[in-house]
């Protein structure tokens, strides 16, 4: 698969931010999804601070360097702590093309229990050991958490983020979305599981999790949201948005 244009991967990343505003993902004006631009080496594309994610567009998009700062001469307002997570990770896996890190209601209840993400779930199942976890240390992202950050993610394909949020990562914007939608519902249901169970939901034995994550993922080397991707841009219902 050839590496996307920067046209192509403004549509995509614009298309991310207005599904996840339809989906209550957003959180005003906080919060980020970042795409690394394969043509230019060190440089990302992010939001404009200040706008709502439903009022991104593909030319609103900022290009950025990895330390946040704009380099498109645009003198557009962006949020340097928020992409202090995104620029670590960015640095350190080259192949995460996209960076999404929310604080959706579900992903934030996820990440207050120390459970973590069990296996009672389909979509919790083909999550399963993906996700790392990295203990909440305060607002400022220093040096050192980002050390620590990039280790507990390692080569998985996201981090619980706790007592913050989610993180998930992919080769493409689909993918990184699309492992955000999977770890979104699976915390739902397992949320809900819980209540109802009062905390002894049904958990899938580890072989079976295992098994299941498998036969999803296969060889690992299409990237996930393959097949979601066009149907959650059609829904959009814009012609912009489609390629």
């Amino acid at each position: 698969m050839p590496p996307p244009t920067e046209t192509e991967l403004r549509r995509d990343l614009a298309a991310a931010y207005r599904l996840a505003a339809r989906r209550g993902w957003d959180d005003t004006v906080w919060t980020h999804i970042s795409a690394a631009l394969p043509a230019e080496p060190g440089r990302y594309l992010i939001n404009r601070f200040g706008l709502r994610f439903a009022e991104i567009t593909p030319e609103n998009l900022v290009k950025v360097d990895v330390q946040g700062r704009v380099v498109d001469g645009s003198g557009a307002p962006v949020n340097p702590s928020g992409f202090a997570i995104h620029g670590c990770i960015h640095a350190a896996r080259p192949d995460a093309l996209c960076v999404l890190h929310l604080h959706t209601l579900w992903g934030q209840a996820l990440a207050a229990i120390p459970e973590g993400l069990l296996p009672c779930s389909r979509p919790a199942m083909r999550l399963f050991r993906r996700l790392g976890r990295h203990p909440y240390e305060g607002l400022a992202f220093t040096a050192d958490e980002q050390h620590r950050l990039v280790a507990a993610l390692g080569d998985l394909d996201g981090v619980i983020l706790e007592n913050h949020g989610l993180l998930t990562v992919g080769r493409t914007v689909a993918e990184a979305f699309v492992l955000m939608m999977l770890a979104d519902r699976a915390a739902q249901v397992q949320l809900a599981a819980m209540a109802a169970t009062g905390g002894r939901p049904l958990v899938a034995p580890d072989e079976v999790a295992e098994r299941t994550r498998r036969q999803w993922v296969g060889d690992g080397r299409t990237p996930e949201g393959v097949d979601e991707w066009p149907a959650l841009l059609r829904s959009l219902d814009d012609p912009a948005f489609l390629p």
